[in-house]
């Protein structure tokens, strides 16, 4: 079971990866989508201009408050949760590694103007941060296969334990 600290450390990593995708990805998609910064009466208009476009922007925003969310659930899905040590803290790092390797490029992708999908860009434009954000999805793709398949047999385990009992 994920201890109290493990807890702890997967919601403030929860805040963190939120607030990527709520005060990075989200406000520049804002400004992105206004052509600029509009705080009436304040000041009327800043013309801004932010580079990608409205659906990178909306992915990268929707990245990290999906991420986010499902780091804050695995913490309070703990108590259902029976693995051994080592597959807990597997379990961990995982969710966490999953997380912000796939929020952070997702902000990058949209700033650079990238997709990430396949190395040297094909079917889309080549480009050195399409390559290295390519890269950088590889963790992030190993770490959600692990951490989704543990969480169900964690559960599983919760579940057949308390079958034993009654």
């Amino acid at each position: 079971m994920l201890n109290e600290k493990q807890r702890t450390l997967l919601i403030l990593n929860g805040i963190g990866v939120l607030s990527a995708g709520v005060f990075l990805a989200g406000w520049l998609y804002f400004i992105m989508l206004l052509e600029g910064i509009r705080l009436f009466p304040i000041v009327e208009f800043i013309m801004v201009e932010v580079p990608g476009d409205r659906r990178a922007w909306n992915m990268a925003h929707m990245e990290g408050i999906t991420n986010s969310l499902l780091l804050f659930a695995t913490a309070a899905m703990a108590p259902y949760i029976k693995l051994g040590k080592r597959n807990t803290t597997l379990l961990f790092w995982t969710s966490i590694i999953y997380a912000w390797l796939f929020t952070l490029p997702a902000i990058a992708n949209a700033y650079f103007e990238t997709r990430g999908l396949a190395y040297g860009g094909s079917p889309f434009e080549s480009s050195l941060a399409n390559d290295i954000i390519f890269l950088f999805g590889w963790p992030s793709f190993a770490s959600v296969h692990i951490a989704i398949p543990l969480l169900g047999f964690g559960v599983w385990n919760h579940f057949k334990d308390i079958k034993m009992r009654k």
